[in-house]
């Protein structure tokens, strides 16, 4: 009778409040943490820095996981696929969870395949031109695309890219024709700016710093709603007239769906208090990036408005590309 009382009883106390957190203290061991690009370079910079950080204050290691390639469909499905247990968490950012998702057939859904935990910060994208261009302001620059129709050219750091789709947009808005030039990456592309072969361009903010400052470019305006602490004179499109320009080159961190709530709570609030700190604005300040915080209702939704945003651009300038 005691031996069948004690299988009987055992149920409730393996669910018992204090065993269960004995059995579920979370970490408990290193998080993966998956950074859709190669090892080096801005992207991965943010991770590196914002783990190591994140780590410690959670006491237990970060193993930052590159798995560049698809541009971040390899390391999506890796992501989606992972088990739901917080062990596995990826650095999403506005191809994986905003243009790709807009302009492409993904084998994976940026919303129903995700948990959205919170976000690192943004950067926006400036409109520069090349120095010899005969405009200062952003209305001359608009007044010389109409006085030179089919002329000017503008280079993007790929099909798609949000560099493509940004300008696409300003397009849109101004109702007039520029050429489009992709390239592969953001580099070559700014090496035929400088040299003249294209007269504008919409890279990220950290991208262009270097060239502006040796005046081989101009920048007109940034995107975003307040101007930029390294660049307090140079106005947001915004504030120019141009709503909606205020698209954003965004980091964030996303887990696979059907992750428990107490484990996005505990991470959210964690990376709440890593992105406080000012050492960690002063290192992202090296690209450009402005901390942001969020819950993860308020990133959720902060994804689900940026893919609309550019589906809607995408149906309309009928940008479709291959996946």
């Amino acid at each position: 009778m005691k031996r069948r009382a004690l299988l009987q009883a055992a149920p409730a106390l393996l669910l018992a409040p204090g065993l269960i957190h004995a059995q579920s203290a979370y970490p408990s061991k290193p998080i993966r943490y998956i950074v859709p690009v190669s090892a080096g370079g801005g992207s991965d910079m943010v991770g590196r820095t914002v783990t190591e950080r994140w780590g410690n204050l959670l006491k237990q290691s970060f193993i930052v996981d590159n798995q560049g390639g698809g541009g971040g469909v390899i390391a999506c499905q890796a992501t989606a696929r992972a088990a739901p247990d917080g062990y596995t968490l990826m650095q999403g950012y506005v191809a994986t969870h905003g243009t790709s998702p807009a302009t492409r057939k993904l084998p994976y859904d940026p919303i129903k395949d995700f948990t959205a935990i919170g976000m690192i910060g943004a950067t926006p994208n400036v409109l520069v031109v090349n120095a010899a261009l005969p405009v200062k302001t952003l209305k001359e620059f608009i007044d010389y695309v109409k006085k030179n129709p089919g002329r000017v050219s503008y280079g993007s750091a790929g099909q798609g890219s949000l560099t493509h789709l940004t300008m696409e947009l300003f397009k849109q808005q101004i109702d007039s024709f520029i050429v489009h030039i992709p390239y592969r990456g953001i580099a070559p592309a700014f090496s035929d700016l400088i040299g003249g072969q294209t007269q504008a361009m919409f890279p990220g903010l950290a991208a262009a710093i270097p060239h502006i400052r040796s005046g081989r470019v101009r920048p007109l305006a940034v995107t975003g709603l307040k101007r930029h602490p390294q660049f307090k004179d140079l106005p947001t499109l915004d504030e120019l007239g141009f709503k909606g320009l205020d698209a954003q080159q965004w980091y964030g961190v996303v887990g696979p769906a059907g992750m428990p709530a107490p484990i996005v709570k505990q991470l959210n609030e964690t990376l709440a208090v890593v992105l406080k700190a000012p050492d960690l604005r002063e290192k992202l300040a090296s690209e450009a990036i402005e901390p942001m915080l969020a819950s993860p209702e308020q990133f959720a939704a902060f994804i689900k408005t940026d893919i609309a945003r550019w589906t809607k651009l995408a149906k309309d300038r009928k940008i479709e590309l291959d996946s």
